[in-house]
């Protein structure tokens, strides 16, 4: 990966390093669970309808996708570890500067503290996903599914956060100040139990990074990578969004019951994460992923066309099974060829992070055209990318990593 030494580090030394990137990734999704559950507080404290709130969720996803293509160089110059740091600062620094917008009630302040916050989180992404699938090489088998399992478990925590805070009376912009914190201290502890990051002469070499950066978007397999990645988080993003929504409207249900669709979607994608990883070592990509996209194509056509709420409850589950691996497995195929991983797994992240901001958008238009069920009819479509681009997520022979 990003770690030029051909020894292969101590077993309790990758222990720990594995544990560090479980942490680091159980953060991220802390920090993203916090913000998430708050946005009803949010949009009462600074006035906002539903249009001006979706345009400063925005905010996050400009910084993000920002910093997604420039992460890659980062971290191929000063290591995962120290780009986890300068993530970790940027996203504090933005909690904090959007926690005063909050309490000013300035809507341009808190926007502006969360675009800072959204260049964190792009950055650490990266980060994160370079030194776990360096973990995962050396370990030798397939983890990079439960290190996102974390995060999904760390989003959970942070939604329990707020929930906490909302119930209690907490502020929102003092809620952040207590995320900020706890994502501070859990970010320093993980990046510190990183693998060593040993610098190499050529890494330091004026436009070294930026022509291995313009080779990444050049290259067949990356890009294809990226769209299959693209795929999956499409997927993924519109369940997240709209399957509640799709229960709600679809079913007359109560919002309770349209957040229990959404919760099957969540616990099933969490848990094939968990457990993921050994029926990628025992099958392999391939037929890992092939198998997926037609169990999520299932699970999408179940909840579109099922006139039984259980059913629709049934397709959710198959939904967030089929769902769970393409992400994660994207990450660790995007890494194979090591000099280059974190050129290339920022290249397919800015590819596949764009789904989770053209998604939402997308559905809601064909929604308003066609009812919320029948536009997840293009979640189908979606899928049929991914089909079609698993083949390049092949691992690399020996020789050409």
């Amino acid at each position: 990966m990003e770690h030029s030494s051909t020894l292969t580090p101590p077993a309790e030394r990758l222990e720990w390093a594995k544990r560090a990137v479980a942490v680091t990734f159980l953060a991220n999704g802390m920090a993203f669970g916090s913000w998430a559950s708050r946005t009803p507080a949010v949009k009462a404290v600074l006035h906002l309808d539903a249009s001006g709130l979706g345009l400063l969720l925005i905010c996050i996803s400009i910084g993000s996708l920002t910093a997604l293509p420039l992460s890659g160089p980062l971290v191929h110059l000063v290591g995962a570890g120290r780009a986890v740091l300068v993530s970790a600062a940027a996203e504090v620094s933005g909690f904090g500067v959007a926690a005063a917008g909050l309490s000013a009630s300035r809507v341009e302040l808190t926007g502006a503290g969360l675009v800072l916050a959204g260049l964190g989180i792009g950055t650490w992404d990266v980060a994160m996903n370079v030194e776990g699938a360096a973990v995962e090489r050396w370990l030798g088998r397939s983890v990079m599914s439960r290190f996102h399992a974390g995060w999904s478990l760390g989003s959970v925590a942070g939604a329990g956060l707020g929930a906490v805070c909302a119930g209690i009376g907490v502020g929102v912009a003092t809620q952040l100040v207590v995320t900020a914190v706890l994502i501070a201290v859990l970010a320093a502890v993980g990046a510190s139990r990183y693998l060593a990051f040993e610098p190499h002469p050529q890494r330091s070499e004026p436009g070294r990074s930026k022509a291995l950066l313009g080779a990444g978007w050049r290259d067949r397999r990356t890009l294809f990578i990226g769209l299959m990645v693209l795929a999956f988080a499409f997927t993924e993003g519109v369940a997240n969004d709209w399957m509640a929504v799709a229960v709600v409207d679809g079913f007359d249900s109560s919002d309770a019951v349209g957040a229990i669709g959404f919760g099957c979607f969540v616990v099933a994608m969490t848990l094939t994460r968990l457990v993921g990883g050994s029926a990628l070592d025992r099958w392999g990509r391939l037929v890992v992923l092939r198998s997926s996209v037609f169990v999520a194509a299932a699970g999408v056509l179940v909840v579109v066309t099922s006139p039984f709420l259980v059913l629709a409850m049934a397709g959710g589950l198959l939904w967030g099974v089929g769902t769970a691996l393409g992400f994660p497995t994207g990450m660790s195929a995007a890494a194979d060829d090591v000099p280059r991983a974190a050129i290339q797994v920022s290249v397919v992240s800015s590819i596949g992070y764009t789904a989770f901001l053209a998604g939402p958008p997308l559905v809601g238009f064909l929604g308003d055209a066609f009812g919320i069920r029948n536009a997840l009819y293009v979640v189908l479509a979606a899928l049929v990318l991914g089909l079609v681009t698993t083949a390049h997520a092949r691992p690399l022979p020996d020789g050409m990593r």
